[in-house]
C-alpha cells in the first residue's frame, strides 16, 4: 500500500505520509462505529477496546491507562515503550461522548444509545490520531520517521477537571517533548484548520449554590428571608460584581445554567439551588476567580439574609498554544495543503483540558475544519444535531503526519 501522494505539484518533492484511499475508508468506518456507540467519561470500554485492538493488529503494542480506560502507545522506540533516548511527540485525542441524546433521525449511523452521543466531535479526533498513528508505524517500519511519537487516547475529557490530569498522572508525558491535538470547529470548511497563537480557549470552571432561609408566607416576606428575590439578586448581580473586580479584557464571566426554588405561588420556600459555570480568557485572572466568585455570592446572599453554601469546582485553564509549536502545525498543513488551507482563528469561551498537558510541555491545538464547504448552516458543539464532513479525518490525519516528519526537535 502506497503512502505517496498521487496528485503532486510538478517540481515538488512528494512528503509521505499521504492517507491511502484504502485506509481512508477504512477510518470513515471506524469513526461511525465509535459514533454509533457513545460512551461517557470513565466508561469508554468498549472504545478503548476498539482502539487497542486496531493498533495491536498493525503490530504495535498500547497500553491501557490505570484509570482502566483511555490508552497510550508508542511508536519508533525500542519493544514499543519509550525508556530513554530521543524525546517524543506526543498526539492526543480524547474519546468519550456527551450525556445528550442523538437528533439526527435520517442519519444512518446514529447513536444506539439513549441519551448519549458524539456531539462534541471525540469521534472524529480519536480516529485522526488512530489513522495518523497507522501511518506513522508504516513510515517507521520504511525508516522514514525521524523521530518517536507517542499516542494519547485521553478518556473524560467532558468531566471537570478532565481526564487529562488522570492521564498525566499515568505517565502520558513521559518522555514527550511537545504535544499536538486538534478540535473539531463547525465554523471551519472541511479541507483548513484555524490556527491561534496564545490562548486559543478559555478556563472553564463549574459553580453549585445552595441558598436557604426559614421560608414562609409570600403575604408576609418582612419576617423572613424571601428567599426566591435573593436567589434572582445573585443571579442578576454576582456576574455584574464579578465583572467590575477584574480587569474587563479578561473575560471572567458567570453563567447560569439552572435555578430551581419553590412550588407553590403563595409559599416563600426554605431552599434555592443554583448551577452555572465561571469562564475567564486570561489565566492570571482565572487563578483569582475562585475568591472573586465566591466573595460575590456572599455578599449578595448576606444582604438578603439567605445562608449561602457554595461548591466551587476547579476545572480547567484555558489551552496556551505554544508559538514554536503552532508554526509547527501551520508548516505540516502549508505542506500537505497550501497557504490557503490555514485561517486564523478566534480565542473561545469554551473549556478543554488539553490546557493541563501544557502546563508541563509546550503544545498547540488546532481547530479542524468540518464544516462542507459551502455550507450555510453550522451545526453547533454540544448539540444533538451535530455531525462533519467526513474528508475532515483525511485532513487531521496528514496534518499530524506531516508534522510528525518535518518537526525540528
Amino acid at each position: 500500500m502506497s503512502l505517496e501522494s498521487e496528485a503532486v505539484p510538478p517540481g515538488e518533492a512528494v512528503l509521505p505520509g499521504t492517507l491511502p484511499e484504502a485506509l481512508r475508508a477504512e477510518l470513515v468506518a471506524f469513526r461511525r462505529d465509535l459514533h454509533m456507540h457513545p460512551e461517557l467519561g470513565n466508561q469508554e470500554f468498549r472504545t478503548t477496546a476498539a482502539i487497542k485492538e486496531r493498533l495491536e493488529k498493525a503490530g504495535l503494542k498500547p497500553r491501557v491507562l490505570a484509570v482502566g480506560t483511555g490508552l497510550v502507545c508508542d511508536i519508533g522506540v525500542e519493544g514499543g515503550v519509550w525508556n530513554g533516548g530521543p524525546r517524543m511527540l506526543a498526539l492526543r485525542a480524547d474519546i468519550d461522548a456527551l450525556p445528550i441524546p442523538d437528533a439526527k433521525t435520517e442519519c444512518a449511523y446514529r447513536s444506539t444509545v439513549p441519551d448519549r452521543a458524539h456531539a462534541c466531535g471525540h469521534d472524529v479526533h480519536t480516529t485522526v490520531v488512530l489513522g495518523a498513528g497507522l501511518v506513522l508505524a508504516s513510515l517507521h517500519e520504511r525508516g522514514l520517521l525521524p523521530r518517536p511519537v507517542r499516542l494519547i487516547f485521553q478518556p473524560a475529557e467532558e468531566v471537570l477537571p478532565g481526564g487529562a490530569a488522570d492521564a498525566i498522572e499515568c505517565g502520558a508525558l513521559d518522555g514527550v517533548e511537545r504535544i499536538l491535538a486538534v478540535h473539531c470547529d463547525p465554523r471551519v470548511d472541511a479541507g483548513r484548520i484555524g490556527l491561534r497563537q496564545g490562548a486559543i480557549t478559555s478556563a472553564c470552571d463549574r459553580l453549585e449554590i445552595a441558598l436557604d432561609g426559614p421560608g414562609g408566607h409570600t403575604a408576609r416576606p418582612h419576617l423572613t428571608t424571601d428567599l426566591v428575590t435573593a436567589a434572582a439578586r445573585v443571579v442578576t448581580d454576582v456576574p455584574a460584581i464579578v465583572a467590575r473586580r477584574v480587569d474587563t479584557r479578561a473575560g471572567l464571566a458567570v453563567t447560569w445554567g439552572r435555578i430551581e426554588s419553590g412550588h407553590a405561588p403563595n409559599v416563600i420556600p426554605q431552599h434555592a439551588e443554583l448551577s452555572g459555570t465561571v469562564r475567564c480568557l486570561d489565566i492570571d485572572a482565572w487563578r483569582q476567580a475562585p475568591d472573586i466568585v465566591v466573595a460575590a455570592i456572599d455578599e449578595v446572599a448576606n444582604l438578603h439574609r439567605a445562608k449561602s453554601e457554595i461548591t466551587y469546582v476547579r476545572g480547567v485553564p484555558p489551552v496556551v498554544n505554544d508559538p514554536g509549536v503552532t508554526e509547527l502545525l501551520r508548516d505540516a498543513m502549508i505542506a500537505r495543503r497550501g497557504a490557503e488551507s490555514v485561517e486564523g482563528t478566534e480565542q473561545s469561551l469554551g473549556g478543554e483540558d488539553f490546557s493541563w498537558y501544557l502546563e508541563h510541555v509546550p503544545g498547540a491545538m488546532a481547530r479542524l475544519g468540518v464544516r462542507p464547504p459551502g455550507e450555510r448552516t453550522v451545526r453547533d458543539l454540544h448539540q444533538g444535531d451535530f455531525d462533519v464532513d467526513e474528508s475532515a479525518i483525511g485532513v487531521g490525519v496528514e496534518l499530524f503526519t506531516a508534522a510528525a516528519l518535518i518537526d525540528p526537535s
